[in-house]
């Protein structure tokens, strides 16, 4: 609170938003349980100059890896900057996590993500690059697709995707993949075409999925008969908080998958909507998301999505969230995942 909220290190968005507050954050932000003191600003982010979102403690030249958005899913993106320290401590974090989960390292990986304006492409690149050898990539719209489905013209989008999964082929055929970075829906198309899936079984050690849930039944199916010599690892997050949550490592198959998060720095909550009050442990609430870094201060925000509240490992702050699943409709606009 003392970096964002100084005049010296703050950005301008905060020290110009703390104007506004009932409170003083420098002096009634004492733990974790105090940022629901804050208003969900996440909304105001779709039109404020990114410039003013950099804390100034970052110096007249910060070093920016980029500026990144959300999927526009309900309406015009909201914006976020990631300064190169804050994406080099996530990624290592998130190498750690594949280590635990088994994931080769020194081998070539594929991404089937969008690379840009999401963070999703940047964290697969830094991936690839420190915990693998060469990341081949190729480039996912997910916002056309949306656009698509939701002007009813469903065979477009399904001709969009196979075309991505025709060019994820040629790479899969050519070289020599050892770990495959893909979307839920992608993954059940290439699991239809019979080549593709002997050419995952043969060259493919480990797959990372992300962007919409997939459910305990299909995850168990991947792991037990259609790719049995892969190890198969979820991770679920947000461009809004600059980063992802990763799967539980344990799981039997069958059972939804636990995202931990990487506290203290983005924590969840699962939440009753209509309260803001935590869910009983088991029980279904929405996610509220938060981010409390020297790169980002974004609280309080809730997002989309629906979770069964599940305890934190030890130590960590918040909650653990498993499986996810889109609310039907946010900021009243109806939610459609498309493709990622």
């Amino acid at each position: 609170m003392e970096w964002h909220f100084h005049p010296e290190t703050g950005s301008p968005f905060w020290l110009e938003r703390a104007r506004s507050l009932d409170f003083d954050p420098r002096a009634d932000i004492a733990g974790h349980a105090d940022l629901r003191l804050f208003p969900n600003v996440a909304n105001e982010l779709r039109d404020v100059p990114v410039a003013d979102l950099v804390p100034r403690g970052y110096g007249e030249r910060p070093d920016v890896v980029g500026v990144f958005e959300s999927g526009g899913t309900t309406g015009a993106p909201k914006r976020v900057v990631c300064p190169a320290d804050w994406l080099e401590k996530l990624v290592g974090w998130s190498n750690a996590n594949l280590d635990v989960h088994g994931f080769p390292r020194g081998v070539d990986w594929l991404g089937i993500t969008p690379s840009g304006p999401h963070v999703v492409g940047e964290i697969f690149r830094r991936s690839a690059r420190t915990h693998g050898r060469y990341g081949f990539q190729v480039d996912l719209d997910p916002r056309w697709v949306k656009r698509l489905v939701a002007e009813g013209k469903g065979g477009q989008a399904d001709a969009y995707a196979e075309h991505v999964v025709d060019q994820a082929a040629h790479i899969l055929r050519t070289q020599d993949i050892g770990v495959l970075t893909v979307t839920p829906p992608l993954l059940e198309r290439i699991a239809q075409r019979e080549e593709l899936v002997e050419l995952v079984n043969k060259k493919v050690r480990a797959i990372r999925w992300g962007g919409t849930q997939m459910d305990p039944d299909t995850a168990a199916l991947y792991r037990t008969e259609i790719f049995p010599s892969a190890v198969l690892y979820g991770h679920y997050g947000s461009t809004m908080i600059l980063g992802i949550a990763g799967q539980r490592h344990g799981g039997p198959p069958g059972e939804p998958c636990v995202f931990d998060t990487f506290s203290p720095y983005i924590t969840f909550q699962v939440v009753d909507p209509a309260t803001g009050e935590a869910v009983p442990y088991g029980e279904r609430g929405q996610v509220v998301m938060h981010h409390v870094s020297r790169a980002l201060l974004l609280p309080n925000n809730l997002e989309r999505d629906t979770a069964t509240r599940v305890p934190a490992p030890e130590g960590r702050i918040g909650d653990s969230a498993a499986d996810i699943a889109p609310v039907a409709r946010f900021d009243d606009e109806d939610v459609i995942e498309g493709v990622y």
